[in-house]
């Protein structure tokens, strides 16, 4: 099983701002609780952890469609929801290969706030909550989920997805330099089968090579079929920001050219703290949010049609509203 996943917060990303009128309406939104974790990242019993978030709802229009017009989520329950209905509006307009991205340690955290193997085991629950949402029973057998280890497969199997049809598959194997951050590439196209119609990748993020072999994984099964590709909490803007120098990285960095492109980017919630703290919202097919936390409400400061930098958003529009 892996280790502590460190997390930083980002800083470069190209941005393209298109800031529109906004009308905001506040709103105080019940209290609830939830999740479960994992200590450590290693098998242990599962815990129940608080969650507990007030929120405001936010419109941009009053006569906006209830599908662009999504308040920002009172819970994960209220989250997986509003993340079911974007991807199947996002299937609907024939997107393939989609992003799922949110903080797991609570809806108010921000990267490093909670373990590493903690998080991933939040993801993990939360993944098992969103398929059962969104996957009707008769295509459990044609999902396939990945894993970024065997070891999590087996994990999974025991605990969160004990007694669940989905197919559990994992992208890398462990090495015998594994204690060197080594691992060796699985072969994606002897892991899909013929009957296949969803992927799934879980959170990843942790090994360079996650990555590089949910590219191959897309290549070789989805691309230029019907199939589907959804990852999810892959921490993909340490790859936008340029995280990973290109002179070290080059094949990682080379994504922001030849994979991130093809990406939509279905659900989004990261958050800034500090004195100019806020967050970035995107629930498809609405636009980018720029929400500022008053109190315990939400209101909306800006939004734009793509998406802005991470840098821009805690340098440029928080500071500036």
């Amino acid at each position: 099983m892996r280790g502590v996943a460190s997390k930083m917060v980002l800083s470069t990303l190209s941005t393209f701002p298109f800031p529109t009128s906004s009308v905001i309406k506040l709103e105080t939104l019940p209290l609830k609780n939830g999740g479960v974790t994992r200590i450590g990242g290693v098998t242990a019993p599962l815990v129940l952890r608080n969650r507990k978030l007030t929120l405001c709802s936010v419109s941009e229009d009053v006569s906006a469609s209830t599908e662009t017009n999504v308040p920002f989520p009172t819970d994960y329950t209220e989250l997986l929801e509003q993340a079911r209905v974007a991807v199947e509006l996002a299937m609907k307009d024939n997107r393939q290969l989609m992003e799922i991205e949110f903080p797991t340690a609570g809806l108010a955290s921000v990267p490093g706030d909670g373990e590493g193997g903690i998080e991933m085991t939040e993801s993990m629950q939360l993944i098992r909550e969103f398929c059962d949402r969104f996957i009707s029973s008769e295509k459990t057998t044609r999902t396939r989920i990945f894993f970024p280890e065997a070891s999590e497969v087996d994990f999974a199997r025991q605990s969160v997805f004990s007694g669940a049809s989905f197919k559990l598959d994992y992208l890398t194997k462990p090495s015998f330099f594994q204690d060197f951050g080594f691992v060796e590439k699985v072969k994606m196209s002897d892991r899909v089968k013929a009957g296949d119609e969803l992927f799934l990748v879980a959170y990843p993020y942790f090994n360079v090579n996650e990555m590089l072999v949910v590219e191959e994984l897309y290549k070789e099964a989805v691309l230029n079929t019907e199939r589907k590709l959804i990852i999810f909490n892959g921490e993909l803007d340490r790859i936008r920001s340029g995280y990973y120098p290109s002179f070290f990285y080059p094949k990682l960095a080379a994504l922001n050219k030849t994979f991130l492109p093809m990406m939509e980017t279905v659900y989004y919630i990261h958050n800034f703290k500090g004195r100019n703290g806020g967050t970035l919202f995107r629930c498809y097919p609405g636009p980018w949010k720029v929400l500022r936390r008053v109190g315990n409400k939400y209101i909306s400061l800006h939004q734009q049609v793509t998406m802005p930098s991470l840098k821009e958003v805690a340098l440029e529009i928080l500071p500036t509203n």
